[in-house]
């Protein structure tokens, strides 16, 4: 029971944090970037990435847990 609700959790998230990489632009249309702030934008997005990898692990382990009969 806690696990699903962790998997719920984590699964909204992975949605928001991927949603949050658009594609092609990054994040520079969302901060009205121009290039003064590339090194700021640029490390966002690696902790993006770094999230992104990271509730995808999170996510699967969690999916395999719910698979084991109880």
């Amino acid at each position: 029971m806690i696990i699903t609700f962790l998997q719920i959790i984590v699964s909204v998230l992975l949605i928001i944090v991927i949603l949050l990489q658009m594609q092609g632009s990054g994040l520079s249309t969302a901060f009205g970037g121009g290039g003064e702030f590339y090194r700021s934008r640029r490390s966002l997005e690696r902790i993006l990435v770094f999230v992104t990898i990271v509730l995808s692990i999170l996510f699967a382990v969690l999916s395999i847990i719910l698979l084991i009969p109880r």
